[in-house]
């Protein structure tokens, strides 16, 4: 009896070692474009702090309309002034960063 009480913890350890040693973080994520005093997208993602960018917000949808996007100063896509970010979107990809519009 002794000598199956004994195993017990011994099993249940290798258990929890076997599923640390599967399981992965699956890397940060950040929203950007909602606040006029962070860093640009460029800077952002060369920090290297994360995996995955999602550029946000959209301020209209729905309804027929055309979707609005507000970047909080960053550029004004009503004027074609996001042109900037195209460039920035590739950077990250470049770097293996998930943009997510």
């Amino acid at each position: 009896m002794a000598t199956k009480t004994q195993a017990i913890p011994i099993f249940l350890s290798l258990l929890v070692l076997a599923l640390i040693e599967v399981s992965h973080a699956g890397g940060i994520g950040i929203y950007w474009g909602q606040s006029g005093s962070e860093t640009t997208l460029n800077t952002t993602c060369n920090s290297g702090l994360y995996k995955y960018v999602s550029i946000a917000f959209l301020n209209k949808f729905g309804s027929g309309r055309t979707p609005g996007l507000n970047l909080a100063g960053h550029c004004n896509p009503a004027n074609g002034g996001c042109r900037v970010a195209s460039s920035a979107i590739r950077n990250c990809q470049s770097k293996g960063i998930k943009v997510m519009l």
